[in-house]
């Protein structure tokens, strides 16, 4: 439980929900977490970071840096939802979605990787879906922001891997957060729809995001020097069961 001891986490996105669970993780496991996300952490050391910003990102990355002397893992975490078919979504909410939920890990790795590099134990890990590889029903947005996630990671994967900095990411089913939440305040039947999103998993409920936040910890350990490239589904099974009921 000590595997990150003297190591410094940032953890976009971790003031709420999967990233509030993972830098608890983190810290858990003694490493030095640093959230950076539009609202301040609670709990952890925060940089304010807008991602969809280039200036703040690198502000909140040096903020970081200059608190806790470097950066060994970054946990691209940071992201919006988005609802509907392709008829659904104006131009504005596509330029939105992806430039938060995929230029924005762009923007933070960029801003890390000069950091990452001096590092013993240099790791990216980031937030995908199950969206990224499943059809689901009104999320093509959202779901083309996933499946560039998933496409950039591999890419990543493969530049970094030279340098010794590992890249991973993390598959979530439909995790029980503050925005599936807002998402069932909004249904007109909460209950019944909740019901809905968790039969569509094969367990049967929704993902907790401390399990997400658990894989995402395995994924950025320093023990698992041969992890690279590889995507953990965090699904109740949904990515590759097909029961017969």
């Amino acid at each position: 439980m000590a595997d990150f001891k003297g190591l410094t986490v940032a953890v976009s996105g971790g003031s709420s929900g999967i990233g509030e669970a993972a830098a608890d993780a983190f810290a858990a496991r003694g490493a030095n977490v640093a959230v950076l996300d539009l609202n301040e952490s609670p709990k952890h050391w925060s940089a304010r970071c807008d991602v969809a910003d280039d200036h703040r990102v690198r502000q909140a990355v040096e903020a970081v840096v200059d608190h806790f002397g470097g950066i060994d893992v970054l946990v691209n975490n940071a992201g919006i939802g988005a609802v509907g078919t392709v008829e659904d979504n104006s131009d504005k909410q596509w330029v939105r979605v992806l430039d938060v939920n995929l230029l924005g890990m762009v923007r933070l790795a960029r801003a890390c990787l000069p950091h990452l590099r001096a590092s013993e134990s240099p790791a990216i890990v980031n937030t995908s879906s199950i969206a990224a590889t499943a059809g689901l029903v009104k999320r093509a947005l959202y779901s083309a922001s996933k499946g560039a996630v998933h496409s950039l990671t591999q890419a990543m994967a493969a530049d970094h891997v030279a340098e010794g900095i590992r890249v991973n990411s993390v598959a979530p089913g439909t995790a029980d957060t503050p925005w599936i939440g807002r998402l069932l305040d909004q249904a007109e039947d909460p209950e019944d729809e909740r019901r809905k999103l968790e039969a569509r998993q094969p367990t049967g409920r929704l993902v907790g995001p401390e399990e997400v936040a658990e894989a995402i910890v395995y994924l950025a350990s320093p023990v698992n020097k041969s992890l690279t490239g590889t995507s953990v589904a965090v699904d109740g099974g949904m990515s590759g069961l097909r029961l017969v009921r």
